[in-house]
């Protein structure tokens, strides 16, 4: 984990995106020895895992066919 402050931010931007996408290294951003934001590389999620709490919904009707008048609760 790096610290840099606003300015050496601002100037070295691209070396700094560069750094953190081949190393995966954390900056966290300063202002007057403060710490203000951290830039961190971005994890996509894996859209192919499945919801722990959807994968528990069972559907027992066909959702395609069309509801009658009944089927409304008004």
């Amino acid at each position: 984990m790096k610290t840099i402050n606003i300015h050496e931010t601002k100037t070295k931007l691209s070396a700094i995106l560069m750094d953190i996408e081949k190393s995966g290294e954390t900056y966290i951003i300063c202002r007057n020895g403060t710490p203000v934001a951290d830039l961190v590389k971005h994890n996509r999620r894996k859209r192919m895992i499945p919801d722990a709490f959807l994968s528990q919904v069972k559907v027992k009707c066909d959702l395609t066919e069309p509801l009658t008048e009944e089927d409304w609760d008004i």
